[in-house]
């Protein structure tokens, strides 16, 4: 890596734990693991609950179990009813396995949890959305031949422990929703305390800062470039923390701003939505929109799972000059240090 100007670079990355993180890569695709004895004695449902009709054949695991190897292989519904016969077989487990039809009509009133409560005290959430397409051609077409009208998106909306990396609370909306109208009901989702959350301009607005607020957390979101003070600094009542933020801004400038507050922890959010997208595709597979939000609850469960089964440790490697001036101490990113809560400057 060249020098800079000043006799310094950016520090450049290596994994020290790869045998251990190479064999959580490999586990992921261990049948074995998802398909247990556990899951075989909870297959048949208990039918406690009264209901209308037909009594249930399948417990909720089964048909969670079943969708979640569908998303993990990237099956089809009638493929996946096959796998589910295959590996029943192979493991000699005396169990039924649902046709295709039952597992489409039991996904649609799935209810899937995601948080495993690895994590006691308050925790910091980044958040962000990412597009997941339903219909359209693919890059290629689009660029040879140009787009289609009928192109079609929905909306995966985010909240993850920047320490941990976990997905803390998901939601799938229509393209068409707004990021900051989805915040409230994204903290409504995490159960443990909230200390500091992180969100790019997109949530730069009042009804964000409330529900934040409430919760008794930081906003760290970064106002927009035309913002104006909302409260006079003579006021009697107490500082807003947005416009403290302004002061600070129109001091230090943006770039100090964003370094003195750890706003770049942000980015964590789109590591995430990377590695969803990398692990399970661009694309939903499910056409109906019930479905669609049991997929996307599904591909966010399996990668709280695969964070859980282990990630990278990195050390940052410092070069100065034309050779390696040595390396700097190991940066673990999993579990990452908690950000202690950011203070404002106060306008003197």
């Amino acid at each position: 890596m060249a020098a800079t100007a000043s006799g310094s670079a950016k520090l450049s990355y290596k994994v020290t734990n790869w045998r251990e993180y190479n064999e959580s890569l490999v586990r992921r695709g261990d049948i074995t693991f998802w398909f247990n004895e556990d899951v075989i004695d909870a297959w048949e449902h208990d039918n406690q609950e009264w209901k209308v009709g037909r009594p249930f054949t399948y417990s909720d695991v089964a048909i969670e179990t079943l969708l979640s190897m569908r998303e993990l292989f990237r099956l089809t519904y009638r493929q996946t009813e096959g796998f589910g016969r295959a590996v029943a077989k192979l493991m000699q487990a005396d169990v039924a396995i649902p046709d295709y039809t039952s597992l489409q009509k039991r996904a649609a009133k799935l209810g899937v949890s995601i948080s495993f409560a690895t994590v006691q005290g308050p925790i910091d959430v980044v958040v962000d959305s990412t597009g997941l397409k339903v219909y359209g051609e693919g890059e290629w077409k689009v660029r040879q031949h140009g787009k289609d009208q009928r192109r079609t998106w929905r909306k995966l909306h985010l909240a993850v422990n920047p320490a941990t990396h976990e997905i803390v609370a998901q939601i799938l909306t229509d393209s068409g929703v707004h990021d900051a109208d989805q915040a409230e009901p994204l903290l409504n989702q995490i159960e443990t305390e909230v200390r500091a959350f992180y969100g790019d301009g997109a949530y730069d607005q009042w009804k964000v800062y409330d529900a934040v607020k409430s919760r008794g957390a930081w906003s760290i979101i970064p106002p927009r470039k035309n913002a104006k003070i909302k409260q006079h600094g003579n006021s009697a009542a107490d500082p807003l923390e947005r416009d403290e933020c302004i002061r600070q801004i129109r001091r230090d400038g943006r770039k100090a701003w964003k370094e003195s507050i750890g706003y770049h922890r942000r980015s964590l959010a789109e590591t995430a939505m990377s590695r969803l997208k990398r692990s399970f595709g661009e694309r939903l597979k499910n056409r109906t929109k019930p479905n669609q939000i049991v997929e996307a609850a599904l591909r966010a469960k399996l990668l709280n799972w695969f964070v859980l089964l282990g990630m990278p440790c990195l050390r940052g490697v410092r070069r100065q000059g034309p050779k390696n001036a040595g390396d700097a101490s190991c940066q673990t990113r999993r579990p990452m240090p908690p950000a202690a809560a950011p203070t404002m400057k106060l306008r003197e």
